[in-house]
């Protein structure tokens, strides 16, 4: 469990955090960037939340967010305990192949609701739905750096928390749509349109 009862430590004035295993990094190193990010999807699905949680015919996209929330949180974890093959006194928080099955049937779900794309989205429309492109975008850099971290030398990813990332930016981007009036009220992109 977790006991925050001073934010402040000072120990980080110097340019260093602490991973979970007490562990000490530079602030940009790219694990405590991975984590990092993941940390600002997080924030960005709070506030797409801030519109879902307002709408009742968005309910059930608001509960799924509040899942993928605390998803977010255990992926932070998750990242912040590297893999190193040694015994740790505790058990890592990691993310499981339920978490990504679970995500993945969210996906049907709403993607039973859309009619096929026969162009990409623009992003925006409700702003539940813009806010939902602009949490897909960050997921997807949050992505890009667990994958440049699980191919660096001497630093482990979980395949579970790659795969976890890869489904979250899928998750986002048809919530996105489903957000849009269940894809009636978004904007395709026309090639060329203004040239």
């Amino acid at each position: 469990m977790v006991i925050l009862n001073k934010i402040y430590t000072k120990t980080g004035d110097a340019g260093t955090t602490a991973l979970s295993t007490g562990e000490r990094r530079p602030k940009h190193d790219l694990r405590v960037s991975a984590y990092g990010t993941v940390d600002e999807t997080n924030a960005t699905i709070g506030i797409v939340r801030l519109h879902t949680a307002a709408d009742p015919e968005l309910a059930e996209l608001d509960t799924m967010l509040g899942r993928i929330q605390n998803d977010l949180f255990d992926l932070g974890a998750d990242l912040c305990t590297p893999d190193t093959g040694e015994t740790l006194e505790w058990e890592p928080l990691r993310i499981v192949e339920a978490q990504v099955t679970r995500l993945e049937s969210e996906i049907d779900r709403l993607n039973a609701d859309l009619k096929p794309l026969r162009s990409f989205v623009l992003p925006g429309g409700t702003p539940a739905a813009a806010h939902l492109h602009l949490a897909r975008t960050v997921s997807r850099r949050a992505e890009r750096l667990m994958v440049e971290l699980a191919m660096s030398e001497g630093e482990r990813v979980g395949e579970m928390a790659l795969k976890y990332a890869n489904r979250l930016s899928d998750f986002l981007f048809v919530a996105s749509r489903w957000a849009n009036g269940k894809g009636s009220d978004e904007v395709l992109w026309v090639a060329g349109q203004n040239r």
